[in-house]
């Protein structure tokens, strides 16, 4: 059985533990809530922000290809009207070239494709045909565009923006149209590169065909990209938000906006673990602050389970006493402050009155003669045995009815009983207080004098026996009483020994005729008989 185990605990410990329990699991339950509902809100900053962020920077992105497109139109339609002035067009470009820095390079090419003007940077290419993709696309299409990024001839990551221009009769006569680096310093690079995050979070943007045009790591860029979530939903024209798994297999936190000028994506990540490290360090705070309240709630439940269980715990020792007859005097002295506790001290109080009476019954019958009232046998010997721890002289009576069968027989036992009572409070009346009293048989007794020499006690014994000699016991009239005494000393301490030299003094009292007292002792007085 597993119980024994748990005897030892307390009603103090099971407050305690039950408090501290419940104050453990409040505070666990406290901060899992408070740090559920700051994570959630951290994320969703996070996403809200790298959302405001993709949708910005998708806006200044689509502001700066409108720019773009703005400034070739205006020089279209300039150059349009001047297409033979080759002088003009060429101030045209590097005018385009260097207003801004929006391109990186500028040309103005005629409707077969032969470059009729361009910027300082790239003079080399004038009367020369372009077959790159943006300027195959601008003939091809005759409308204003911005090209799917490409790779140059000379290895560059590149976009072509163009405009067309046409004669008066509006005839198709070629295009103005500058390219963008996107690896190279430019307005669209520096817009995109300028980021203001510094904790691992980035940017990306994406063209349709899922390619990567800009990416903080240069060597990802120009890289495709088929499955991912985010990208398919912004190149699907939705802004939004969601958590994701980079390539390098870390949660992200994504905002994503798209860039419908170009028909491009923007994408704001941040790493989650970054965005919920100061979340990490705030609850660190929040424990090491909570440490002090929490002593002091524990000092507090600790003081208050002590002060509810101190009444029981009272309680419970005095119930470990109930036999003691000091316990009702301490049961009442107990401070039982609260309903419950009074109403137990109330029951034990009840039971202890109701077991003490009880007990004393019990002690009374266990110890003494149920007839005359006197200690028996038992509790004689437990008497000598501390007469004869504390070290005391005494002296034995061993008292006998004469011819006691004889009253039976002819009076009944009625009568012999009443001979028995009769003798008993004679004894009683004629003992000292310190003399002990004890029926040994059925009509034998025992009186132990204390501290009492021989020839006292024999004294005692004569004037016994006289007295009884003397009562008058209803139908009975008279009884008479031979009595044996022996004394036990320091100088011979032997209980048995004392007994049977005290029964042996009233067998010789009997032989000699009865009614008399008999001395078990050399120093006996000259009217006694002296036993060897």
């Amino acid at each position: 059985m597993l119980l024994p185990k748990y005897r030892s605990i307390t009603l103090r410990h099971l407050i305690l533990i039950l408090a501290m329990s419940t104050v453990i699991i409040t505070l666990l339950n406290g901060f899992y809530a408070s740090y559920q509902v700051q994570r959630q809100q951290l994320i969703s900053h996070a996403l809200n922000s790298n959302l405001a962020y993709a949708t910005k920077l998708a806006a200044t992105t689509n502001d700066f290809l409108k720019a773009t497109q703005q400034q070739l139109a205006y020089s279209a339609r300039i150059s349009q009207n001047n297409i033979q002035n080759i002088s003009l067009l060429n101030k045209e470009t590097e005018r385009l070239q260097l207003q801004t820095d929006s391109f990186n390079y500028v040309v103005a090419v005629d409707s077969n494709g032969y470059v009729l003007a361009a910027s300082t940077n790239i003079q080399q290419s004038i009367n020369k045909k372009l077959t790159s993709i943006g300027a195959v696309e601008a003939l091809k299409t005759q409308k204003p565009t911005i090209s799917t990024p490409y790779i140059s001839a000379e290895n560059d990551l590149l976009i072509f923006i163009s405009h067309p221009m046409f004669d008066p009769n509006g005839r198709y006569i070629g295009y103005i149209g500058g390219a963008i680096y996107l690896k190279k310093r430019s307005i669209l690079n520096t817009i995109l590169d300028t980021h203001y995050y510094e904790d691992g979070s980035y940017i990306y943007v994406v063209d349709k065909s899922k390619r990567i045009i800009y990416h903080p790591d240069k060597e990802r860029v120009g890289t495709q990209i088929n499955s991912n979530t985010v990208i398919n939903r912004v190149l699907e024209g939705k802004i939004g938000t969601t958590e994701v798994i980079n390539s390098k297999n870390i949660e992200m936190l994504a905002g994503y906006a798209p860039i419908t000028q170009s028909q491009w994506g923007v994408v704001v990540q941040r790493p989650l673990k970054i965005t919920l490290s100061t979340m990490n360090s705030l609850m660190i705070q929040v424990i090491y602050r909570s440490i002090p309240l929490g002593f002091i709630t524990f000092i507090a439940i600790w003081l208050l389970s002590r002060f509810i269980a101190q009444p029981l715990q009272q309680l419970a020792n005095t119930a470990k006493m109930m036999d003691n007859p000091m316990t009702i005097t301490q049961l009442k002295k107990i401070d039982s402050w609260y309903f419950e506790c009074t109403e137990l001290k109330q029951a034990m109080l009840k039971g202890v009155n109701l077991l003490q009476t009880q007990i004393s019954q019990l002690r009374h019958a266990a110890s003494t003669d149920p007839l005359t009232g006197v200690y028996n046998r038992r509790s004689l010997d437990l008497h000598l045995e501390e007469l004869e721890k504390q070290g005391h002289d005494f002296t034995i009576l061993a008292v006998d009815i004469d011819h006691f069968k004889y009253v039976n027989d002819t009076y009944g036992h009625s009568a012999g009983d009443m001979a028995l009572i009769h003798l008993t409070q004679k004894m009683t009346e004629l003992s000292r207080k310190k003399d002990i009293i004890a029926r040994t048989g059925g009509e034998e007794f025992l009186i132990v004098l204390p501290e009492t020499p021989i020839n006292e006690a024999y004294k005692i014994a004569e004037h016994l026996r006289i007295e009884v000699s003397e009562m008058k016991i209803g139908v009975i009239g008279s009884i008479y009483i031979s009595i044996g005494i022996a004394n036990s000393t320091r100088s011979s301490r032997n209980i048995k020994q004392a007994l049977r030299e005290a029964d042996t003094a009233l067998y010789q009292a009997k032989k000699n005729g009865r009614n008399r007292c008999i001395v078990y002792h050399k120093s006996a007085p000259c009217n006694s008989i002296v036993v060897h």
